[in-house]
């Protein structure tokens, strides 16, 4: 089947920038959110993004325009499946939450229309059953999409084949590289590694090892990285980073959990709501 329409699922970070990726490379797309506010948030996002690809000379000024003309924005759930030939999911990072947006989806969504969820932990097995199409669904998980161009495609036992050759081929087309994950795993490739190396920089936090930005200073300029592991904890997405360790059994993550729970309760997010550990 050709893709030419996409419906993302939420406008948070993950979501726009999939969105906008979508649009720049010449998909019609609708980003559908419950809150109007989402998509404030969501332009300014973008207008950013735009202006650095823009600087970068990566896109001209008409391509951002035409590609911004692809895009809008809808809180009508029935309208932005309406026409899609794909779903990217991107909603929060709760098992109940999504369950209950792909029950829906499998009422209202065309017979056509690819059902993909972007989730960063969940299997996609916990989720295949609700979707009223399990052969049809799959998971396609971004990265940053602009810079970390990986893109993880990861079947449930029920995925139909012959749908991994057109995710191949659509991650190839939002010009990201398509990796297939041949095993359900929680957190894919990359994150299940990333995982590990974030937790042990929550452990020596939670323990007062050291201090936040010692810890950040060490892994960047033994391994020249631009980002330490609480910059990139920012760049996720702290309430993102919550709902992933707060679910891990051992007590380390439970503690890192609780200390990022009061990060969030107090509405400071990452990079997204302007402060984090750090201030942005």
């Amino acid at each position: 089947m050709e893709i030419k329409h996409v419906c993302i699922l939420g406008a948070g970070t993950l979501g726009s920038r999939i969105g906008f990726q979508a649009a720049l490379s010449g998909f019609w797309v609708k980003i559908y959110d419950i809150k109007e506010e989402s998509f404030i948030l969501s332009q300014k996002m973008i207008s950013k993004i735009a202006k650095g690809l823009f600087a970068a000379e990566t896109y001209s000024k008409d391509e951002i325009a035409a590609a911004l003309n692809r895009l809008s924005y809808t809180l009508n759930d029935e309208e932005a499946v309406a026409e899609a030939d794909i779903i990217s999911e991107s909603v929060t990072e709760d098992l109940a939450l999504k369950q209950q947006v792909w029950a829906r989806m499998a009422q209202i969504a065309p017979e056509k229309t690819i059902f993909t969820t972007n989730t960063s932990y969940l299997l996609p097995s916990s989720l295949a059953a609700f979707t009223g199409r399990p052969t049809r669904f799959c998971a396609f998980h971004f990265h940053d999409v602009f810079y970390s161009k990986i893109v993880d495609i990861m079947p449930h036992p029920e995925t139909d084949a012959e749908l991994i050759p057109i995710l191949d081929d659509f991650g190839k087309r939002l010009k990201q590289v398509p990796v297939l994950v041949k095993k359900e795993n929680h957190g894919y490739l990359f994150n299940a590694m990333l995982l590990s190396f974030l937790g042990a920089a929550g452990k020596l936090l939670v323990n007062e090892v050291a201090t936040i930005e010692d810890i950040d200073k060490s892994w960047m300029v033994n391994f020249h990285a631009p980002m330490g592991p609480f910059a990139i904890l920012d760049s996720i997405g702290l309430d993102t980073a919550w709902h992933v360790t707060h679910q891990l059994p051992d007590a380390n993550s439970k503690a890192f959990a609780a200390l990022l729970k009061t990060y969030v309760d107090a509405g400071k997010l990452g990079e997204k709501s302007g402060e984090g550990f750090y201030r942005y």
